[in-house]
């Protein structure tokens, strides 16, 4: 019994042993297969929109490295190198996954897929240009996000009218107030604009501004002095002489100028102070009739003859200042025998038969500008007068 109980004994001792030998082998050759499924990896880099990250793998293709990550490849993704491409030790992997962009100018929309990390980036590779005065929701700098919109006011050209200075303008405004907010265009409480501030725009519209200012202006002025005359019969009728100088006054006057555009449309009077007063000149003037006083007689036909002595001269047809017409037209140049007097008409009428003495009947037939009151000048034709006449005191009888 001992014995047998020995043995068994021993035999679960041997079968511990061999079950640990077994287990131990078992254990060396999975660490061993572990070992070498590991060895047998290959490193790479792999960049995961914009992410690195170290890998290690036995994906014989890029296509199986990015599939063992549960990446799924679309047609607008960008991959480096290809998907076929075979893994290789220390191969760099990167992968960027498309966003979708959508770019909506005005009322038109456009869908894009880009793996540009900027605006200015996929703007760039979509080749989509714009005018550098229209009007972007998003900046170019900002970076590019799934589902992004980007909104485009197209800028169009208008003609701004301003206080008469017109030039073009490009504006992305709706509205003619919105265009003068984006333009800081101010409008003061006098100035007018032809257009309504709710009007919208159109790219043929222009904004007319009518810039206008109330300014005040001072102006002095000299009010004329007036005449005044008094009857004088110590002088000859027709004689003046002035007894007070005038005098101007002075007056200030206040104006409220409305000026549009710079050019005056409209003055008003606001105000008038008289600085000074004007003085009045004072002119007496002669009563006393005029020339030499007639004797009144009658001639041998019985019509009324006034005689008055008066100093006479000659004169030709080409004296200086003479034209060789009269003043009452008569043409002396060819009148050789013409016996023409030129008198004062206030004196003598024109148109009188006088008789001269020592010059004989004559037709009283011009004036001169010396010739006044008491004086009268006899007409002698160049072709006969040889000069010396001189002053001479004669009698001269007018026929009425």
């Amino acid at each position: 019994m001992r014995n047998l109980l020995s043995r068994a004994s021993s035999f679960v001792k041997n079968y511990r042993k061999m079950v640990m030998m077994v287990a131990s082998t078992i254990v060396l050759v999975a660490s061993l297969g572990i070992l070498i499924y590991e060895t047998t990896k290959k490193d790479v880099v792999l960049v995961i929109n914009g992410e690195e990250q170290s890998v290690r793998t036995h994906a014989d293709t890029v296509e199986e490295l990015l599939s063992s990550r549960d990446i799924k490849v679309d047609n607008y993704d960008e991959i480096h190198p290809e998907t076929s491409e075979t893994i290789e030790q220390g191969m760099k992997v990167a992968y960027t996954k498309a966003k979708q962009v959508t770019v909506k100018v005005d009322d038109q929309s456009n869908q894009y897929y880009t793996t540009a990390q900027t605006i200015g980036e996929f703007l760039k590779e979509k080749k989509i240009t714009f005018n550098s005065h229209d009007q972007l929701s998003v900046e170019k700098s900002d970076e590019v996000k799934e589902g992004l919109e980007i909104k485009v006011d197209k800028a169009f050209q208008i003609t701004l009218n301003d206080g008469g200075e017109k030039k073009k303008v490009w504006t992305t405004a709706d509205t003619v107030e919105e265009f003068l907010k984006q333009e800081e265009i101010k409008l003061d409480d006098n100035d007018k604009l032809k257009q309504k501030k709710d009007q919208l725009i159109a790219k043929s519209d222009s904004i007319d501004i009518t810039r206008v200012e109330v300014v005040e202006d001072v102006v002095k002025e000299n009010v004329e002095y007036g005449t005044t005359t008094r009857s004088d019969d110590s002088m000859t009728k027709g004689q003046r002489k002035v007894i007070q100088e005038g005098q101007e006054g002075l007056v200030t006057k206040r104006y409220e100028v409305t000026l549009e555009n710079g050019e005056e449309v409209d003055r008003e009077l606001i105000d008038k102070q008289v600085e000074k007063e004007s003085q009045d000149q004072i002119v007496a003037m002669g009563t006393k009739p005029a020339g030499p006083t007639p004797t009144v007689s009658r001639g041998d036909n019985g019509e009324v003859v006034e005689e008055y002595m008066m100093t006479a001269t000659v004169y030709t047809e080409k004296c200086n200042g003479c034209s060789g017409i009269t003043s009452t037209g008569i043409d002396l140049r060819n009148a050789p025998n013409k016996k023409v007097v030129a008198v004062d008409p206030n004196v003598i009428p024109l148109g009188s038969k006088v008789w001269v003495e020592g010059y004989g009947y004559a037709v009283a037939g011009d004036t001169g500008g010396a010739i006044k009151g008491s004086r009268i000048d006899l007409f002698k034709h160049s072709s006969k007068y040889n000069g010396g006449y001189g002053h001479r005191k004669v009698k001269v009888k007018v026929y009425k």
